[in-house]
């Protein structure tokens, strides 16, 4: 159902987790006149914001959490705080083996325990394997000798925001509002509906985290099998873009463009908590997962091809480095994993990403300027679609290196505009 208008009252709120989500949630609830406690275990996070910067980017957010601190709504600390609701929105990576790690999300529940209090309200936002809020949360909490659902609420709402558009779209899009009771779901839209504009729909906890992981999962089995039309097209000499172009002019098909994987914290990471969760029933989203973690090694194998087997002392320079355009996320960036394997190859590889000029990467020579990453280079291979990167002039480039072989891996550059400068184009799709 959809938001009917706020009956629970909430004035202080502990936002535990102050990363590319929690941050944004915790500085738009002080914008809209709530107190706001933010807590991070880092230390350095913590100092940064106490200073005014930032440690992650998003347009409009330094504005925003610098007017939220100025006003004395938002503070930082390294310890939750007792208070009327909290929002635990840590990270929830996976270990080596592919199962969830928990770990964070554990901490922080246990870290609310001393505060927690009759009629509190406690939401977990970070993305987690079905059942986690009931059969982890729930038993953390009630250490506290408080009964869940008697005696505080609990709810989970994931969030389903695009990095890049983050601020715009945590109060613009729907958010689902999954409760252990119905008391819990209602006061989790009560909370929400201090900023959020879009639709409110209540359900059960498992449902909302059964919803959060359908959603990022679809879409990973959609780029995988784009993927893997890529290395069909690669085979048959066929550009893909073209094909994919074509196709797409059928009423009922609308196939992705393919790329050099899948990278962020959620569309490379959750379909995983499925198979974890039941592997014996989930070997579509197991094999879209191996295809797209396979398409780093597939686009090396493009670069061997042009370049030659052995890569060993050839000079390249990888042209982004997130795991996305125009942002500074590189969390299971795909460009960092080719980035990697090119440098494993025994290649001389200098990187470069505008939004992240300070990133270390073993083997790789991370640079702070696209003259850097050129100078010397045999050749270039674009990575990420950042608008800087796909704007490059070809002409201007050529007076700057003696490279002439351009490697398009995300379909992001004019292929004649290139050949006019004098370079050759390959890549994805490109032969």
């Amino acid at each position: 159902m959809a938001d009917q208008g706020v009956g629970v009252k909430f004035e202080k709120l502990c936002v535990l987790g102050l990363g590319y989500i929690g941050l944004p949630t915790a500085s738009t609830f002080a914008s809209h006149g709530l107190k706001v406690v933010g807590v991070d275990v880092n230390p350095r996070v913590i100092a940064s914001l106490n200073q005014g910067k930032l440690h992650i980017y998003e347009p409009g957010l330094r504005t925003l959490v610098q007017a939220s601190l100025r006003s004395g709504n938002l503070v930082v600390r390294q310890q939750p705080e007792t208070a009327d609701a909290f929002i635990i929105s840590v990270p929830t990576p996976f270990k080596e083996d592919k199962k969830a790690d928990l770990s964070f999300v554990t901490s922080a529940t246990e870290a609310i325990v001393p505060h927690l209090r009759k009629g509190n309200l406690v939401v977990l936002e970070s993305t987690s394997p079905p059942r986690t809020t009931t059969d982890v949360v729930v038993p953390i909490l009630e250490r506290s000798g408080l009964q869940a659902g008697q005696d505080f609420m609990l709810a989970y709402s994931p969030e389903r925001v695009l990095p890049g558009q983050i601020l715009r779209e945590l109060i613009e899009n729907a958010r689902v509002i999954g409760g252990i009771d119905q008391a819990s779901a209602e006061a989790g839209r009560d909370l929400y509906a201090i900023f959020v504009r879009g639709e409110i729909i209540l359900t059960d906890a498992t449902t909302a985290e059964m919803v959060k992981l359908m959603e990022n999962t679809y879409r990973d089995v959609n780029i995988g099998i784009a993927n893997e039309f890529s290395r069909l097209a690669d085979r048959f000499g066929v550009n893909v873009w073209e094909a994919v172009q074509i196709a797409n002019l059928h009423p009922r098909v609308s196939i992705l463009g393919p790329g050099i994987g899948v990278g962020g914290h959620c569309i490379s990471v959750d379909p995983w908590f499925f198979v974890e969760a039941a592997p014996d029933i989930t070997p579509l989203i197991a094999t879209a997962r191996r295809v797209n973690d396979g398409q780093p090694r597939f686009v090396v194998d493009l670069i061997r091809r042009e370049m030659g087997e052995d890569l060993h002392n050839r000079r390249l320079a990888v042209l982004g480095l997130a795991y996305k355009p125009n942002v500074d996320d590189m969390r299971e960036s795909p460009a960092v994993d080719i980035a990697r394997l090119l440098a494993e190859s025994g290649a001389q590889v200098k990187a470069f990403d505008p939004f992240k000029p300070e990133l270390q990467i073993p083997g790789v020579d991370v640079v702070s300027s696209l003259e850097e990453a050129i100078a010397d280079a045999e050749a270039f291979v674009l990575t990420v679609g950042h608008k800087e990167l796909c704007e490059i002039d070809p002409a201007a480039l050529a007076d700057k290196t003696e490279a002439r072989l351009a490697l398009d891996m995300i379909h992001g550059w004019k292929t004649e505009n290139w050949q006019r400068a004098g370079f050759t184009v390959k890549g994805l799709g490109i032969r």
